[in-house]
């Protein structure tokens, strides 16, 4: 493997979600142990999936993996992370501060501002602070989803700036506190990352359109912030053993097309190719098998038995959010299973049946506008951009709250308007207004990947109050929670693969939500072998390593759909409308 040929003591691995990238971190991990170096493999994704593929619980502390000498795991767990740092902040004060200003520095610390402050706190030490692990040759970092990934490594650069600035009274006050004094571990972490001695960039992928496009924004974005070079990897690929029946060759075909459109930008990478294979990625002899096809691993084709798979078509999800006549649908879950395909295939139908239709996005990496590929009569379609909302925000707040203040104070407030959290507020305000609108018409909604999501659901309480602290009642905001809370005015979609990891995931998702008083209205299982019914041994056994999954979902979801894997994507009105106009055997 090109990319992992005398490697530097930091790799990177990202690009779009659902792509492999775990998959891709743990197999390069375990073979750089076997090759007898010191590694420590760290995730900085809010959901983290480390800990399912070595079948161990990993957390927010180094822990060593079994039966893999000089291999060991971290995952920055946000919650935990982020409980640590108040802590860290909050300890020194007890006994010293009366408690009712305690209780305001602790409610300073308790929104996701914080949460990323701590896990980008975390990060940096392990870049910054040459001291951080020194007993470890390699650090490989499995990075969150593309649009995470890039906040995440653009911090560094913003909190060294705003800390330069001496900025007075930031309205992240109580996260910030506890920087300051690191600004010399984040001016090294910068220039950690734009070291190419130090930290190797591999950018990964699928032979896919949308993945591909994704990495080259990813790598146009790292290379603004001063990361250049790297490796490209194409994961999943479509091997010969998949047989030559009519779905395998239909799939190869897109392969094809799509490698020989790689952008230009990305092409010229060093690049590797990576086989799909018959089983999950889960457990030592498979991650071995990923990289070192000759490394003895079970590559069978595993069990190739008939597949009962029920009828369950995406027809009859669109026929129960219709029956309420409006309202609010939000398909969520873990980057990369289809949450924009989805989205907008419930959305077209609905406008096809009369209705007039909001689709949106909050997902700083959606395709939207790829997969519609034109517009739909009755559909309206909209992102929340960061940028725009931002600016905005900034705009609305100098508006109100500096209209009344001397230039010294609306010099201050500007200053303060430019600390990294003020991007959240203002997305989340946005975000609100669309919930808002779902009392009229029907909005639906492409969320952000799920660690993105419980963020953004988590802001619905503390940000209403550091809004409020802020601007005061001149922008007569609404917190949406009681509104994703009503089952009959919100209907949240799971969307998920038959694979185990985003299946695990999904069910964290829906324990997460179900804790915030938010039950999931259906589940939609995409892309799915069985349900398209193949007939080669290779796509069978994967199909069969499905129907378990399938039935795990089946025990706890109120209502399922299966979208089967299609000889071409669903591009365009005509193929999204096909989503939901047959059964998944017709389609």
């Amino acid at each position: 493997m090109k990319f992992l040929h005398n490697p530097p003591r930091f790799l990177f691995f990202t690009g779009k979600g659902g792509v492999g990238k775990t998959s891709v971190a743990c197999a390069s991990a375990l073979s750089l142990a076997r090759a007898g170096r010191k590694v420590l493999l760290v995730s900085t994704d809010p959901a983290s999936n480390i800990g399912q593929v070595f079948g161990l619980a990993v957390g927010n502390t180094v822990t060593a993996i079994p039966d893999v000498p000089g291999l060991s795991a971290l995952e920055i767990d946000p919650e935990q992370a982020a409980e640590a740092y108040r802590e860290r902040i909050l300890a020194p004060v007890r006994g010293v501060l009366p408690e009712s200003e305690l209780a305001g520095v602790a409610e300073s610390l308790s929104g996701s501002c914080t949460t990323e402050v701590s896990s980008f706190d975390e990060f940096t030490s392990l870049l910054g602070d040459d001291a951080a692990y020194p007993e470890y040759g390699h650090i490989i970092f499995d990075t969150a989803p593309t649009g995470h990934t890039i906040r995440l490594l653009q911090l560094p650069g913003s909190w060294t700036d705003f800390l330069a600035t001496g900025a007075g009274e930031p309205s992240c006050l109580g996260p910030l506190s506890g920087l300051d004094k690191h600004k010399e571990v984040y001016a090294r972490a910068v220039r950690a990352l734009a070291d190419p001695l130090r930290t190797r960039l591999v950018l990964v992928t699928r032979a896919q359109p949308s993945s591909l496009k994704e990495v080259e924004r990813t790598y146009l974005e790292l290379n603004q912030i001063g990361i250049r070079g790297g490796y490209l990897v194409v994961n999943g690929v479509l091997p010969d053993a998949a047989g030559d029946e009519e779905l395998a060759k239909a799939l190869r075909a897109r392969e094809a097309a799509a490698m020989a459109a790689i952008p230009g930008v990305v092409a010229e990478l060093p690049r590797d190719v990576l086989e799909l294979k018959p089983g999950n990625m889960v457990g030592i002899p498979a991650l071995e098998s990923l990289v070192d096809p000759a490394s003895g691993a079970d590559d069978g084709e595993g069990p190739s038995s008939a597949i009962d798979i029920e009828d369950a078509p995406l027809a009859a999800l669109v026929d129960g959010i219709e029956s309420d006549r409006h309202g609010l649908v939000m398909c969520m879950g873990k980057g990369g299973v289809g949450k924009t395909t989805v989205a907008a295939a419930i959305a077209v139908a609905l406008a096809k049946r009369g209705h007039a239709v909001h689709l949106t996005t909050t997902d700083p990496a959606a395709h939207l506008a790829e997969t519609l590929h034109g517009s739909v009569a009755g559909l309206t379609v909209s992102r929340i951009d960061p940028a725009a909302a931002i600016q905005e925000y900034r705009a609305h707040v100098m508006d109100t709250k500096g209209r009344s203040l001397d230039d010294e104070g609306r010099a201050a407030l500007a200053e303060d308007l430019m600390s990294p959290c003020t991007d959240e507020v203002a997305v989340f305000r946005q975000f609100s207004r669309v919930v808002q609108e779902s009392r009229r018409h029907f909005v639906v909604m492409d969320t952000a990947p799920t660690g993105h999501t419980l963020l953004l659901l988590d802001a619905t309480g503390s940000y209403h109050r550091e809004i409020s602290r802020q601007v005061g009642n001149s922008l007569g905001f609404v917190t949406p929670l009681m509104r994703l809370q009503d089952p009959v005015g919100t209907k949240v979609i799971l969307v998920t693969l038959a694979e185990t990891t985003p299946v695990l995931e999904a069910k964290e998702l829906k324990a997460d939500l179900e804790r915030a008083g938010i039950h999931p209205w259906a589940w939609v299982i995409n892309n799915s072998i069985a349900a398209a019914h193949p007939r080669s041994p290779f796509l069978r056994a994967r199909a069969a390593h499905e129907a378990d999954q399938i039935t795990k979902v089946r025990a706890i979801a109120d209502r399922v759909a299966l979208i089967p894997l299609l000889p071409e994507e669903p591009i365009g009105e005509a193929k999204l409308t096909a989503l939901t106009a047959f059964t998944s055997e017709r389609v």
